[in-house]
């Protein structure tokens, strides 16, 4: 199982740190150990004064494809859930200001909290799916998939030229504006259509 992520989806959230609104997809990667399940407590990594929540709409990949068409790329996957992307900001930007990778603010271990996942039939419009993040109980994120700027569909075909997608796989696809600090003590809640999904604390 492999995660894949996508930056810059949403237009305001490029905006907010002041970075260019893409014409491609962004796509980094987070390894199986960054993935964190069942609401477990995040504990704060030493190595960052700067770790930034970024929620998303994650999809999980059904079958193996390569090339895949984007008129296809639908039947790739058939559930959807929420996940935290989350980011060592400080880290990101001292390796941007050189040129550098991102790995180490986005790839950490547990960087990747994931919900439970739900059939994607049981949503009317999955462009029009509203989501949001609170944190200590105060809304900080809300985001709604019509705003985002390469569908789902695109984002399968477009990762699939590069990369083969096998049953399992994680696709993050991006963050609303609004991305922001935790600290020690935070708690956590992530809504998906007014459902509960995410629910947990930063130790």
């Amino acid at each position: 199982m492999k995660i894949i992520a996508v930056g810059r989806n949403y237009a305001e959230h490029a905006k907010e740190l002041n970075n260019p609104v893409p014409g491609v997809p962004v796509i980094f990667m987070k390894p199986e150990t960054a993935v964190l399940k069942d609401n477990k407590p995040f504990y704060h990594p030493e190595f960052s004064n700067e770790i930034h929540y970024e929620l998303e709409i994650v999809l999980k990949i059904c079958k193996e494809g390569k090339y895949i068409s984007e008129k296809f790329a639908s039947n790739y996957y058939d559930e959807i859930g929420l996940g935290v992307d989350f980011t060592a900001r400080d880290i990101q930007s001292a390796h941007k200001e050189k040129g550098l990778p991102w790995e180490l603010a986005k790839s950490f271990d547990h960087s990747a909290p994931i919900s439970r996942f739900f059939s994607k039939t049981a949503y009317a419009d999955l462009y029009d799916l509203n989501f949001h993040l609170n944190l200590n109980e105060k809304t900080v994120q809300k985001g709604n998939t019509k705003d985002l700027l390469f569908s789902f569909e695109r984002l399968i075909a477009f990762i699939s030229q590069y990369i083969s997608l096998k049953k399992g796989d994680l696709i993050f696809t991006g963050t609303p504006k609004g991305v922001g600090k935790i600290n020690v003590g935070d708690r956590l809640t992530g809504y998906l259509e007014n459902e509960k999904l995410l629910d947990f604390e930063i130790k």
